[in-house]
C-alpha cells in the first residue's frame, strides 16, 4: 500500500474503469482465431471496503464538503449496483457510514473546505451572491456560509475587489482592447448577472481597472 494512503493500493485506484486484460499475442503461424467480443469483467460487490477506497482516492483529488463526497458515493454505488442487478438503495447506509467515518477522521471538514473554497472564489472576482448559491449547492449549511462571509465594511471592500477581479478576467470594461465605450451597458449588466451591485458594476466597468478606481 502506498504510504501517502492506507486505504487502497494503486492497483485498486482503478479498479472501476478497468477494462478486460489484453490478449495474448498470436504466435507466429498460428492460425487465428475466430473475433469476438471479449467478456466483460463482471462488476464486484458494493462494499464498505470499495466505498472506503472510492472515497479516499475522490479526496486525494478533489477538496469536497461531506454532502459533495455523498453524492459522488451515491452515483458509485448506483452504477454498480444497476451492473449487477441490484437495488441501490440497500447499499445507501454504506455510503452514509463512510462519509461519517471520514467526518469523524476529518478527512472531510466541511468548514475547512469552505474556508478554502470562498479564498479561490475571492480570487476569480466570484459575488459574495454567487458564492453563498455556490457553496449551498455543494450542501454547505447556510448558516455556516453566512458565519463565514465578511461583514460590514470588510464585506463592502472584499465585494469591491472581488468585482474588479471578475471585470479584469473576464476582459470587461477598462481592460477591454476596443469598443469599451459601445460596450458599456452590456458590461455593466454582465456584472450584474454575476451577482454585483449596479454600483460596484459601475465602479468596476467605469474605472481605470485598479480596485480602488472610481467611475468618472
Amino acid at each position: 500500500m502506498t504510504a501517502e494512503n492506507p486505504f487502497f493500493t494503486p492497483e485498486e485506484l482503478e479498479e472501476d474503469e478497468a477494462g478486460p486484460a489484453e490478449a495474448p499475442r498470436r504466435r507466429e503461424g498460428a492460425a487465428p482465431k475466430a473475433r469476438g467480443r471479449p467478456a466483460e469483467r463482471p462488476a464486484r460487490p458494493v462494499s464498505a471496503e470499495w466505498l472506503s477506497r472510492a472515497a479516499a482516492y475522490y479526496l486525494e483529488r478533489y477538496s469536497s464538503s461531506a454532502e459533495t463526497l455523498r453524492r459522488v458515493l451515491w452515483r458509485k454505488v448506483q452504477r454498480r449496483a444497476a451492473a449487477r442487478g441490484e437495488d441501490a438503495e440497500g447499499f445507501r447506509h454504506l455510503v452514509e457510514a463512510t462519509v461519517a467515518r471520514f467526518v469523524e477522521l476529518q478527512l472531510v471538514d466541511d468548514r475547512r473546505f469552505a474556508e478554502g473554497w470562498l479564498a479561490g472564489q475571492s480570487r476569480r472576482g466570484t459575488s459574495r451572491r454567487m458564492a453563498s448559491l455556490r457553496l449551498s449547492q455543494k450542501g454547505v449549511d447556510r448558516d455556516l456560509v453566512e458565519d463565514l462571509m465578511p461583514a460590514g465594511e470588510a464585506a463592502d471592500e472584499a465585494e469591491r475587489a472581488s468585482a474588479h477581479a471578475y471585470a479584469r478576467r473576464r476582459r470587461l470594461g477598462p481592460h477591454r482592447l476596443r469598443e469599451r465605450e459601445e460596450r458599456r451597458d452590456r458590461d455593466i449588466a454582465a456584472m450584474m448577472r454575476a451577482g454585483f451591485s449596479f454600483q460596484d458594476s459601475r465602479a468596476a466597468i467605469d474605472g481605470d481597472g485598479g480596485p480602488g478606481s472610481l467611475p468618472g
